[in-house]
């Protein structure tokens, strides 16, 4: 009986922590393989929400986030900073925002 009890003990034990660090926020930054434009006239790259408004040539390039790093490509506007700006939530927030239930800050990442 005293076995069974330690066992219990220890697997509320760790349900805790994981509760704990499900709430406890962290760093997030948008994934390498995220979709930009590469303005390759102006050595920049556009996040996808930005594109209409950012008075692009006809230079461009689909590609990643990480080739445009890769490049030194800076962000074409402070929408496109704004967009793949890194946040600090929890993994329960980060849950909610891929369900739908809470509004993403930004939809390109």
């Amino acid at each position: 009986m005293k076995k069974k009890e330690i066992w219990m003990s220890a697997l509320l034990l760790a349900v805790a922590v994981l509760l704990l660090l499900f709430f406890l926020p962290r760093e997030n930054e948008p994934a390498p393989e995220s979709r930009v434009i590469l303005e390759h006239t102006y050595r920049t790259y556009i996040a996808p929400s930005c594109f209409e408004e950012a008075d692009a040539t006809n230079f461009l390039e689909e590609a990643t986030l990480e080739k445009a790093q890769e490049l030194n490509y800076p962000p074409h506007s402070t929408c496109t900073e704004i967009a793949f700006a890194g946040n600090r939530d929890s993994g329960f927030t980060r849950l909610m925002k891929e369900l739908g239930i809470i509004e993403k800050e930004s939809k390109d990442w």
